[in-house]
């Protein structure tokens, strides 16, 4: 059985890109637009991983990573944030928000799979 990702970015062409790199590495994927929408399209699903941006409207990815972490189908889903993000406050603010891995835009597919693929135990 294929793994389950959600996507989660306001950017549509980023979340295509994760979306189809993903899916290329055999992951069945969910996409949502933002933080709210994000909570809505998992309802009471299991994935294996969340890969969420973080400054999107509505509900930016920290807030998500805090409210998915309160869950408890969710509280130990491995989450990466994939930010254009780089300060080392962020990260650590990601971290303190429950942020399993953190990766910077623009990213590299393979890296993305590779990482996907170590956090989800695969």
């Amino acid at each position: 059985m294929s793994k389950k990702a959600l996507t989660v970015d306001d950017s549509k062409t980023m979340r295509d890109m994760v979306s189809f790199t993903l899916k290329s590495a055999g992951y069945e994927v969910m996409e949502a637009e933002d933080g709210k929408h994000a909570l809505t399209v998992l309802g009471s699903s299991k994935v294996d991983i969340i890969i969420t941006d973080l400054n999107m409207p509505n509900m930016n990815g920290l807030e998500l990573i805090r409210q998915l972490r309160q869950s408890p189908e969710h509280k130990f889903t491995p989450i990466l944030m994939l930010t254009t993000e780089a300060d080392d406050s962020k990260k650590g603010e990601g971290k303190a928000a429950g942020a399993t891995g953190w990766i910077v835009k623009p990213f590299n597919p393979e890296k993305l799979v590779e990482v996907v693929k170590k956090v989800c135990g695969a």
